[in-house]
């Protein structure tokens, strides 16, 4: 076996992913755990690769159990390890996998969470009188859209119908359709309540600036509780409507297309949610 340290490990597998196209927050998340297990290994004089076995990774294991760490939380982590000693198997640093045989902890997958129409009512109701705020509401709500599509979103996307969404990261380009709620919301922004600026993107801050990610979800967290809406989280607001979408019958694999899922299998967990299914009349998406 190689003497490869394990720093220069992790190395080459997080440039082996970024050529892959993997999102920076799949790279980060991979970076973080792998890390924390070359921080534990170092505290038992493990520095290399060809230290590192089964009984080890065990250990590390043990370890985060100890610390309390779910068993959601040390199953993700042991999939980024996995993934990680895959990847210098396949590359020829190791001959052997030592994760090969560590197995995940039990336990049952997160139902993803949706607004009731109460709910989302109130967050419209609350929001009524920004009208950057409500069109950014509706986008997610009414189109799916993700908080980094709506950074990413620029003026010459935005069509009469429908609005492109550029690829970025590991997310590839498509069309989402705009019912009128999203429309009107969107427009009246644009035409009304958009700041004076050069920039290219539609939505911008008072100064004229890029609105990011983070600045919009501060934003609409703020609604949430000017709403008093507890226990939900941005990403909702989309749940939110790919459940209402298919409870409505339009079909799986075309919500699936609109939302930019890769899998329809990941679209199929929200049917877990649905108590019951409305005949289908056809594709055209629904208004909430």
């Amino acid at each position: 076996m190689t003497e490869i340290t394990l720093e220069n490990a992790l190395a080459s597998f997080t440039d082996a992913l970024t050529k892959k196209g993997k999102s920076t927050n799949t790279i980060v998340a991979y970076r973080g755990d792998i890390n924390q297990l070359i921080k534990y290994l170092t505290t038992q004089n493990i520095f290399t690769i060809d230290g590192v076995n089964n009984t080890s990774l065990e250990n590390f294991k043990k370890d985060l159990i100890k610390n309390d760490y779910t068993a959601k939380s040390v199953s993700r982590k042991l999939n980024s390890i996995k993934n990680f000693f895959s990847f210098l198997v396949t590359e020829g640093i190791i001959s052997a996998d030592p994760s090969s045989e560590i197995k995940h902890p039990k336990y049952e997958n997160d139902i993803p969470k949706i607004l009731k129409p109460l709910e989302y009512r109130s967050l419209r109701d609350a929001c009524r009188n920004d009208v950057r705020t409500t069109a950014i509401v509706e986008l997610m709500l009414q189109a799916g859209l993700r908080i980094k599509e709506i950074e990413n979103l620029k003026l010459e996307n935005v069509k009469d119908q429908e609005i492109f969404i550029e690829s970025y990261e590991s997310h590839l380009s498509r069309s989402v359709p705009l019912n009128n709620s999203s429309k009107s919301a969107l427009k009246k922004y644009i035409e009304e309540g958009r700041y004076q600026t050069k920039s290219k993107s539609v939505f911008v801050t008072k100064t004229g600036r890029h609105l990011l990610a983070r600045n919009i979800r501060s934003l609409l967290n703020r609604y949430f509780d000017k709403a008093d809406i507890k226990g939900v989280k941005v990403n909702d607001l989309r749940n939110t409507f790919i459940v209402f979408q298919l409870k409505s019958g339009v079909p799986i694999d075309v919500v699936s297309q609109v939302v930019g899922h890769k899998r329809i299998s990941t679209t199929e967990k929200y049917l877990e949610l649905i108590d019951s299914k409305e005949e289908s009349k056809g594709i055209k998406l629904k208004e909430l």
